[in-house]
């Protein structure tokens, strides 16, 4: 592990090592994932328990996959890199949960303001039905605030602290290592996503380079964890009361995404933006 290097890329591993850590965990959650479907089916009695339609319950067993996932791929990463845990949390420095709660003040205004944006301007394009209540809006939306900032962590350990160092030790020198980890750490968030529209596809890549890029500036995961949260679970509480009352349903078929994904793409570049200008704030009074 090298300290002159900035969070990202900053471990020295040999070439078949980043293949464990960034090819068991996904394998793992998909396994994982499966399980969990079918022991809600078979609490809920559900004929297909591999559909696309989230039940609380099912929502839950994603969740909770999710995040067991990111504890898998530190794990992996302490063990093959020989690091401590802490040092893929935040490096050089430690880590500040005072910073993780600005950030995420600071994610869920400008999260906030793009479901509004995309209310006025694009109405039709989230899916959304209809404002509706019932016992399944109640149960999804306490599923949603309980376990989707597991799920939203989960994904950030397992794509930010573990799969950009991973590619990047490929590469001695920082900025084609960076560059390495940063592209490498994106497509496969994007790919386990499973989307298989272009925009979506390409929404999805930019999110993974924008968390991936407020990692590397701010020293630690906590602005992307922030961002990842607040995106996460006003999205998905939103998407649940607009549901008419019905299970969520989340589709990511050829044609699910369309050009309203950009106004969402602003708001990435606009929180990387932030964290960028905090930063070099923070550096410049210290």
């Amino acid at each position: 592990m090298d300290s002159s290097r900035p969070f990202g890329v900053h471990l020295r591993m040999s070439w078949w090592k980043p293949l464990v850590v960034i090819l068991v965990p996904p394998l793992a959650m998909l396994v994982l994932q499966v399980l969990l479907y079918q022991v809600v089916g078979v609490v809920e009695g559900s004929d297909d328990p591999m559909s696309a339609t989230f039940t609380p319950l099912k929502f839950l067993a994603v969740n909770l996959s999710i995040g067991a996932t990111g504890v898998l791929a530190i794990l992996l990463l302490v063990w093959t890199a020989r690091v401590p845990w802490r040092s893929l949390l935040s490096f050089p420095r430690a880590f500040d949960a005072r910073r993780l709660t600005h950030y995420l003040i600071g994610a869920a205004l400008l999260v906030g303001a793009g479901i509004g944006v995309v209310a006025l301007v694009a109405p039709d394009s989230p899916g959304w039905t209809a404002f509706g209540v019932t016992g399944t809006t109640i149960g999804m939306l306490a599923i949603v605030l309980l376990s989707t900032p597991v799920q939203a962590v989960g994904e950030e350990l397992t794509y930010r602290s573990a799969t950009l160092p991973a590619a990047a030790s490929w590469v001695r020198a920082v900025r084609p290592a960076l560059a390495v980890g940063l592209v490498v750490s994106s497509l496969q968030f994007a790919v386990v996503h499973g989307s298989t529209d272009p925009w979506l596809f390409g929404y999805y890549t930019v999110f993974g380079i924008s968390t991936g890029l407020m990692a590397v500036i701010s020293r630690g995961i906590e602005a992307p964890v922030a961002f990842h949260v607040a995106n996460n679970v006003l999205f998905t509480s939103v998407n649940t009361v607009m549901a008419d009352g019905e299970a969520l349903a989340i589709d990511r078929s050829t044609d699910s995404g369309d050009a309203s994904l950009l106004i969402l793409a602003v708001v990435n570049i606009a929180m990387v933006a932030l964290v960028w200008l905090r930063e070099r704030r923070a550096r410049a009074t210290s």
